[in-house]
């Protein structure tokens, strides 16, 4: 599809709220490419799952479980199997009694705080102890709320009315719970990691933590239904187990907003692409100017260049030419050199649709229409180009993610 084509396809999905997936196959390179307003996360599914376990300021069922063991008792069996989290516990209870209500900061404190925790261990075979003192790390960097979660909340959208999605109702619910029942905390997802135990003191220390999760989603609950009523929406219009499945993942929920195809060709791209091709070796990023000059060579001539082998040499400086233009407007006058050797291989490509590389854009494609879809993820955040030469791809990073 020819640039002005696409712009005009654009510009009425974002007005009729359709997601537009462009995906071209050019040669042995190719682009990936999504766009559409904004784009709202829930299940962001993270490789790295974060445990809030609450270690440092349990809260009173919690605090009654874990004054019912003794560190000191003479049975090596119960010894050997309390949680490391209750082991955390009460290790936070003592160091702060000698340390003035205080938590381990400097390095020197962090390793007498895992040597107090090595010297009640009185075996080789007690692997309780030796998950608390690797775990030791969650008494002084408990998970906070991140900067990507916080502009989240600071986002004007926050600020709901009755034509705010579902998405941002329970935002706003969110920043109202943190600064009341959450006492600057997020939800707890009541879910705790594997550990040495007994099976009982396991599923004992598990029901605590989802009973606790689960009265901090009836709490945003509430706040959600007085909310929707007093934007004038229905109480009942967003379900229990959507706001369950928002405080489940409120830690990691992420918002997506790309500029429209005719904001990026109006350079909103010049920066990151300016930064891209300063980098030693960066095909990808030329591959992706030079794509765009193949447009405008297009729109020229009314046909691609290198399509007859007998004007390759002319088409190739033509197309320097219009690139080198191009990349001048979008970075604000940019003298960055482009190879004459890559602007000679996408003239020797001749608009060519290789299978091998349109297989694999079309692949990559189909993971992140699933994504959009399902909202399930985190979408490419940007123009991914893929380079079949090299077997390499690059974001060129358009979206504000919030």
């Amino acid at each position: 599809m020819k640039e002005q084509s696409l712009l005009m396809l654009d510009a009425i999905c974002r007005k009729q709220g359709v997601m537009l997936l462009i995906a071209r196959s050019f040669g042995l390179t190719g682009l990936i490419r999504i766009s559409l307003k904004e784009h709202c996360v829930i299940e962001s599914k993270p490789d790295n799952v974060i445990h809030d376990l609450r270690l440092q300021k349990p809260w009173a069922e919690l605090k009654r479980f874990s004054d019912e063991f003794d560190t000191e008792i003479d049975d090596s069996v119960i010894h050997k199997h309390i949680p490391f989290a209750i082991l955390l516990i009460k290790a936070c209870e003592d160091w702060r009694k000698t340390h003035g209500d205080s938590l381990p900061s400097t390095s020197k404190e962090k390793a007498e705080f895992k040597n107090l925790l090595s010297s009640k261990r009185r075996g080789v075979d007690e692997d309780n102890y030796k998950e608390a003192i690797l775990s030791a790390y969650r008494v002084w960097s408990s998970p906070t709320i991140s900067s990507e979660l916080q502009k989240i909340l600071n986002d004007s959208a926050a600020e709901v009315n009755m034509n705010s999605p579902d998405f941002w109702v329970m935002v706003a619910a969110l920043k109202e719970f943190i600064a009341n029942e959450g006492e600057g905390d997020l939800p707890l997802d009541g879910t705790i990691p594997d550990m040495t135990s007994t099976t009982e003191y396991y599923v004992t220390l598990q029901k605590i933590y989802q009973e606790k999760a689960e009265s901090h989603v009836s709490s945003m609950e509430a706040r959600v239904r007085e909310i929707l009523k007093r934007i004038g929406k229905d109480p009942q219009s967003i379900s229990k187990s959507a706001i369950k499945l928002f405080c489940k993942n409120s830690r990691n929920v992420r918002v997506y907003r790309y500029p429209s195809l005719e904001d990026e060709y109006n350079s909103c791209i010049g920066g990151e692409l300016q930064r891209l091709l300063g980098l030693e070796e960066n095909s990808n990023a030329t591959f992706y100017l030079l794509l765009r000059g193949v447009d405008h060579f297009a729109a020229a001539y009314n046909r691609y260049p290198g399509i007859f082998a007998d004007e390759q040499e002319d088409d190739a400086m033509k197309l320097k030419s219009i690139a080198t233009t191009l990349l001048s407007k979008m970075s604000g006058g940019s003298r960055a050199v482009l190879s004459d050797d890559l602007i000679n291989e996408i003239c020797r490509y001749g608009a060519s649709e290789i299978h091998t590389v349109a297989s694999v854009i079309g692949g990559i494609a189909s993971q992140e229409a699933i994504k959009l879809l399902t909202r399930q993820f985190t979408p490419i955040p940007g123009v991914l180009m893929y380079n079949g030469i090299d077997s390499t791809t690059t974001i060129l990073q358009l979206t504000t993610c919030i």
